[in-house]
């Protein structure tokens, strides 16, 4: 199935409650499972990954098969690190192919017994928990994937001698680091992050009532709606000025691309502005996933973008890179590579996109659904989505855009 988006010819009034974070989320869940279930959540995101880990946390299977869900895949695979007894880890087949030999080697250091079941370095593994702890000092590299960091960052309190992570390189995507050790703070477990070294003493998670912020990630395309549209005064409910996520990043980008944001009582405001600059140089490695919506934004409006810090997206739901430049073409625009940075060059939007493909990627069908702004968009497997913003196209609908299926 897919979905044809109309042009959408008129001002984007209204308000819109978004969908809570699964980043947050799935944090949460982790936390909570750690502390014997001590916590008590509100709000919890009703993305598949969400919902997978929540599953995978309350059965307690001998296999555990997290999907797509590469933080589920992570944090459950740290989980039985220390709570394992010989359980199965595995996935869809992409998921199997995403890289976690990192990850494993840290908690084969801390003590836990990890067989791999295919190939050396990728799920699906069999994990028993640490049993006797053998070490408390992990060296990793700080430009990997944060959730392998955020991952032993939260089974750190639980292990007999804590733990300390010494990030070897530059640190990418410190916000989600922060936001892991802001969430622990908040259940009771103090760290001490000095310049390159993390160290967490020994300590239980207490109880506590938490309400999950509603999703930055997924306010990105409104941002990328408001920018494409000639008139936007929309809210975005449930977003907070001093939010944990790093994805909050956006409200800063798309004031250079023509949205600007104030706090009101209860979310977000965003408003059209005539402000768009030519050249915008962006450094996404603390926000990687804003990168297509923003590449899509820029290649509209007729910004060029330099670019650093989008490694990651190699390895991930697909390869992000390749996507995006196979379907920015579509829409006329160019994104290059030379060594570790990007260009995205715009061109001319022709009268009529080709479909537009989404690489099983949530992200792809999302980030250019606002094209719907400016002319009708054909986007091929639209369910997608489910995987973070289920709600996406009822939400979109909800302000009154015509999405029609076709075969």
């Amino acid at each position: 199935m897919k979905y044809l988006l109309k042009k959408f010819d008129q001002p984007l009034k209204g308000r819109v409650q978004l969908t809570s974070s699964k980043s947050e989320s799935n944090r949460a869940l982790l936390i909570n499972a750690l502390s014997g279930n001590k916590l008590s959540l509100d709000n919890l995101s009703a993305a598949r990954d969400t919902q997978t880990m929540t599953r995978l946390l309350q059965e307690l299977s001998q296999t555990w098969d997290v999907l797509d869900a590469g933080t589920t895949m992570r944090f459950s695979t740290a989980y039985l690190g220390v709570k394992g007894q010989g359980e199965i880890i595995t996935g869809t087949e992409r998921m199997c192919q995403r890289p976690i030999g990192l990850l494993v080697d840290a908690l084969r250091k801390l003590g836990a017994t990890i067989e791999y079941q295919k190939e050396e370095g990728y799920p699906p593994l069999k994990i028993w928990g640490i049993k006797e702890q053998k070490a408390n000092r992990i060296d990793i590299p700080g430009n990997i994937s944060s959730q392998f960091i955020s991952a032993l960052l939260m089974i750190g309190p639980s292990l007999p001698n804590g733990i300390e992570i010494n990030l070897t390189t530059e640190i990418f995507s410190r916000p989600y680091i922060e936001m892991t050790l802001g969430l622990m703070k908040r259940f009771g477990v103090d760290a001490a992050w000095e310049s390159q070294l993390i160290k967490i003493a020994p300590q239980e998670y207490t109880g506590g009532d938490y309400t999950i912020e509603s999703d930055w990630s997924g306010a990105s395309y409104w941002y990328s709606m408001a920018a494409l549209n000639a008139d936007s005064d929309i809210i975005l409910g449930g977003l907070r000025e001093d939010s944990l996520q790093g994805d909050q990043e956006i409200a800063t980008i798309m004031e250079k691309l023509g949205v600007s944001t104030t706090y009101v009582d209860g979310g977000a405001h965003l408003k059209t502005t005539d402000r768009v600059e030519k050249e915008i140089h962006i450094d996404f490695k603390t926000c990687p996933d804003l990168a297509q919506t923003v590449l899509v934004v820029a290649a509209i409006k007729g910004a060029t973008l330099k670019m650093t810090g989008l490694e990651s997206l190699r390895i991930k739901e697909t390869d992000r890179i390749a996507a995006m430049q196979n379907e920015l073409a579509k829409m006329g625009a160019t994104l290059s590579e030379e060594g570790s940075s990007w260009t995205l060059t715009p061109g001319t939007l022709p009268a009529q996109i080709e479909m537009i493909d989404t690489y099983d990627d949530h992200r792809m069908a999302m980030a250019f659904g606002p094209v719907c702004q400016l002319q009708e968009v054909l986007i091929d497997d639209p369910s997608v989505v489910n995987k973070s913003y289920p709600a996406y196209w009822d939400d979109l609908k909800s302000v009154g855009t015509i999405i029609e299926e076709v075969q």
